[in-house]
């Protein structure tokens, strides 16, 4: 079925072909954010039935008695399901389901979802949303739509124009400055079966620090390694990449160390639709983080934006009094603790370009219009057929105002497999406050940490 699609107006769709040729937003435009539009390019107002509220500024100050380093309590606990959604009212709910949804509903009848109310809970640093309103009047695409210039720190398109501006927002957005984190991946089988993988991942968000410029940047968004600690047969594996903006231009960088051989080699292939690090074949590289990298594959459409339900404030699923046994089931993540709510998406449509190679003929990509935050991916398989659904559920963080997610849920609806990633639940909260050096993220440190 054909779905509404809300303010057309607002979003321009394009054909396949695409020319990084776009006028910037005008000064009148560009006035608008943080008054009728949040600093971010959302629409600050609600929807007219009352049921999506009008954006207040987030989450701006954690719960009373949160500490630092401490995991981050529910600040909505006290919230009860609106309705659920399962195979036997899907029909009511279509129209706001992305296909994915819909599918898994109707694959797995002990599937569901509760429907929350709306918390627009997205925040951002001042100096983010102050850097974003600079950007939108100088950011630009370059090298056919391949890399973005005249922007730092900000989200370079607040008021998209296309479908490659929605794509480098997610790219582009605010992480941190630096972090580390522990978390657990489960590769689950049709029974339920799975081996849990504990990856340690650092990271330096170079385009997001404070006082950074353009000729500092030098191409690059961010370092980033990750160490795999168990399985104790795949324990010391690490991979290491340099980020650029402009992958066309400059690759990306990427390196990985192989305990069993103890060395370090060059890894060209840690990207596009490579498997994903220890991922059974059920993620591409370009898969983490619900999409990175280049984007040169595809050609991008901007569909429009709709009201839809969405996983978001999963402070449930991100909470320590659950074990990861108590989240892991057969075919699908436990219902009993998922949170959707009904919010408004940027639509972008990804098509193969004729003669490029991915696993992935089609994509569809679901986009908080808050935080720039993909939510929900439908991947379509070379016959054109829906083959995996891509879930992130999101929490927004106290010790850095930010919306991310805690648990990204990759379900392959032809095999019945599904692939976790980000059980937390076990390991210590994300530490923002890590302080690394770019030294730690060179091929050299990288050799002498896997030998440690």
């Amino acid at each position: 079925m054909r779905h509404s699609l809300l303010r057309p107006g607002l979003a321009i769709a394009l054909a396949c072909a695409f020319s990084s040729a776009h006028a910037a937003p005008s000064a009148d435009q560009i006035s608008r954010l943080g008054r009728d539009l949040t600093p971010f390019g959302a629409e600050k107002a609600g929807n007219k039935d009352g049921t999506i509220p009008s954006w207040t500024g987030g989450i701006t100050k954690p719960p009373a008695g949160y500490a630092p380093g401490a995991q981050h309590p529910d600040p909505f606990a006290a919230d009860r399901p609106r309705f659920t959604i399962d195979a036997t009212n899907l029909d009511k709910h279509r129209d706001r389901l992305s296909v994915g949804v819909q599918k898994l509903l109707e694959a797995y009848p002990s599937y569901r979802l509760p429907v929350y109310p709306t918390r627009r809970s997205a925040s951002a640093p001042a100096r983010i949303y102050e850097a974003t309103a600079r950007a939108a009047a100088t950011a630009r695409l370059e090298d056919g739509g391949n890399g973005v210039g005249g922007a730092v720190i900000g989200i370079p398109f607040p008021i998209p124009e296309n479908g490659l501006h929605v794509m480098w927002n997610h790219m582009l957005r605010y992480r941190g400055e630096e972090l580390t984190r522990t978390l657990g991946q489960a590769a689950v089988t049709r029974g339920g079966d799975y081996t849990l993988v504990k990856l340690v991942d650092r990271a330096i968000f170079l385009y997001s620090l404070p006082g950074m410029t353009e000729a500092k940047l030098d191409n690059k968004i961010l370092l980033f390694k990750q160490t795999v600690a168990a399985p104790a047969r795949a324990a010391g594996a690490i991979v290491l990449a340099h980020e650029t903006i402009n992958q066309i231009r400059e690759p990306r960088r990427a390196w990985v160390y192989n305990p069993g051989q103890r060395r370090v080699r060059r890894a060209p292939n840690v990207g596009y639709d490579n498997p994903g690090t220890a991922a059974d074949g059920l993620r591409t590289a370009d898969q983490y983080d619900m999409f990175n990298g280049a984007p040169n594959r595809y050609d991008w459409e901007l569909v429009g934006k709709r009201e839809i339900y969405v996983p978001y404030n999963s402070y449930r699923l991100h909470s320590d009094s659950l074990k990861v046994s108590d989240i892991v089931r057969p075919l699908h993540i436990n219902p009993e603790h998922v949170r959707y709510e009904l919010h408004r998406v940027w639509v972008v449509e990804a098509r193969l370009k004729e003669g490029a190679r991915h696993l992935y003929k089609r994509r569809t990509f679901y986009v908080d219009e808050d935080s720039w935050q993909i939510l929900l991916v439908d991947l379509y398989d070379n016959r054109d057929e829906l083959w995996r659904v891509s879930e992130g559920h999101v929490v927004n963080y106290y010790e850095k105002p930010l919306l991310w997610t805690t648990l990204e849920v990759h379900s392959d609806l032809q095999s019945g497999r599904y692939l976790a990633v980000g059980l937390d639940n076990e390991y210590p909260p994300y530490d923002f406050r890590y302080q690394g050096r770019t030294r730690e993220f060179q091929p050299s440190a990288l050799r002498r940490e896997g030998r440690k």
